[in-house]
């Protein structure tokens, strides 16, 4: 199975996250890769401080949402979309989840909300399990996989081979900037990406936007929490990989037996 992350540059418009997603999917789609994930809400643009991103609009959400899965289609490609609905006035980050004929198999709301982001987006209330060809998949964004987790046991438990962790990792004044992935000086974002993928005997691919400055990288981290491969920081591309879905067994999230109270 060969999976794609899509590190790309954070978009200038709402219409450029739609140009950038479908040159993306036709790229990946000519290595073979199988499926592609895009960072958080890569459209129409994660809605931080540091970013302008016009206000919500739902006429622009469904003609990007179909545009982009008529996309998947002719390219064959399962795409992972990190984007926004609104539902009953409500705003909630998402990654909406196309199979390679372009059929929508649903969406994975953002549940776990940082504390900032709690005046613009609502959380959700569900979780779910993806599944395209041989595939079985979850999706933990941003704040979920590095606090919350749990997020990425449940996922493993139900079925998963691979948590995808689509986020939003910013540049922080006179924050340290690494040049290597997982270096001991960084904060513990990237430490955790090995902590997911180990303690589920779990792949877990977390794709950033390539913002240079940020103190987080997209990576692919084995079942055994050894990195697989990492994208240069700040470096726009696809970061591909072909990954070995039997030694994703989920032993040790299996493993796990609640506490006795």
């Amino acid at each position: 199975m060969r999976i794609a992350l899509a590190n790309l540059r954070f978009p200038s418009s709402p219409d450029d996250s739609i140009a950038q997603a479908l040159s993306a999917i036709a790229s990946a789609a000519s290595t073979h890769a199988d499926i592609l994930c895009f960072p958080e809400c890569f459209v129409p643009g994660y809605r931080a401080r540091t970013q302008s991103v016009p206000p919500p609009d739902a006429a622009f959400l469904t003609h990007a949402h179909e545009t982009i899965a008529a996309a998947a289609a002719r390219a064959n490609i399962a795409v992972i979309l990190g984007t926004e609905r609104l539902i009953n006035n409500q705003l909630l980050a998402t990654a909406l989840v196309i199979d390679r004929d372009g059929t929508i198999l649903g969406f994975q709301d953002k549940v776990q909300l940082a504390p900032q982001e709690e005046s613009t987006y609502t959380p959700g209330t569900t979780r779910q399990i993806f599944r395209s060809d041989d595939l079985t998949f979850g999706i933990s964004i941003c704040h979920e996989g590095w606090r919350y987790p749990e997020t990425v046991r449940w996922a493993v438990r139900n079925g998963a081979q691979v948590v995808f962790h689509p986020h939003f990792h910013g540049a922080e004044p006179n924050a340290y900037v690494p040049t290597t992935f997982a270096d001991p000086a960084n904060t513990i974002f990237e430490k955790t990406m090995l902590c997911r993928a180990a303690e589920n005997t779990c792949y877990f691919a977390s794709v950033n936007f390539a913002i240079p400055g940020s103190d987080t990288t997209s990576a692919i981290i084995n079942p055994d929490g050894t990195v697989l491969t990492w994208q240069p920081y700040g470096v726009e591309g696809l970061l591909l990989a072909d990954l070995d879905l039997t030694i994703a067994t989920g032993l040790y999230a299996h493993r796990l037996k609640p506490a006795s109270l």
